[in-house]
């Protein structure tokens, strides 16, 4: 049985350092949301070098355009979207300070080397599983860009929130080891 790592937020350079491919995490503490729309504007501004509406440094964002709150709850469903989406602006955040990702599916060659290189973790959590994630989400606020609506800035205070280390500071892709176990070999 794999052992389970908890983690909390904000993410220190040690902490990330020690977590590998494969490892299972129950993450508790803060993060952020954002998808495309928040991140293009994220890059924008990190570009023209203006204030940013969140901290970057040592924070995650989860890639998820959570469903409305049903009375007495938070959040509604928050399920990830899919990662690749933001492997564009991805590097661009990592370099301000970004420390983790939370989405779903393989990232790209270029954003592997940017964690690598910012000491960065990605992680995956269950795509279909967004009313059980919510479960997991203690508070949910908007921060920023209310105007893009479930794509809005949402800061999130999350306990025992399921992941797996998708790639670590190494290099290792979760995704490839779990694919190499079942190659049939001559």
């Amino acid at each position: 049985m794999t052992q389970i790592k908890y983690v909390k937020t904000p993410l220190s350079e040690d902490v990330v350092m020690e977590l590998k491919a494969g490892e299972h995490v129950l993450l508790t503490g803060t993060i952020y949301t954002a998808r495309d729309a928040a991140h293009k504007k994220l890059v924008e501004l990190i570009e023209r070098k203006e204030p940013l509406p969140i901290p970057l440094k040592g924070q995650i964002i989860y890639y998820v355009g959570p469903t409305p709150a049903p009375p007495r709850r938070p959040i509604g469903a928050a399920g990830p979207t899919t990662s690749s989406r933001l492997d564009p602006y991805t590097p661009k955040l990592l370099s301000a300070g970004l420390k983790g990702m939370i989405g779903k599916g393989k990232r790209g060659k270029e954003v592997i080397e940017a964690i690598k290189k910012y000491k960065a973790i990605y992680f995956v959590t269950i795509g279909g599983a967004g009313a059980l994630l919510s479960k997991c989400v203690l508070k949910s606020k908007v921060v920023a860009y209310p105007e893009l609506g479930p794509e809005a800035i949402y800061e999130l205070e999350v306990k025992d929130f399921p992941l797996f280390v998708a790639n670590d500071t190494k290099g290792n892709d979760l995704y490839e080891i779990g694919r190499k176990q079942y190659e049939i070999k001559d």
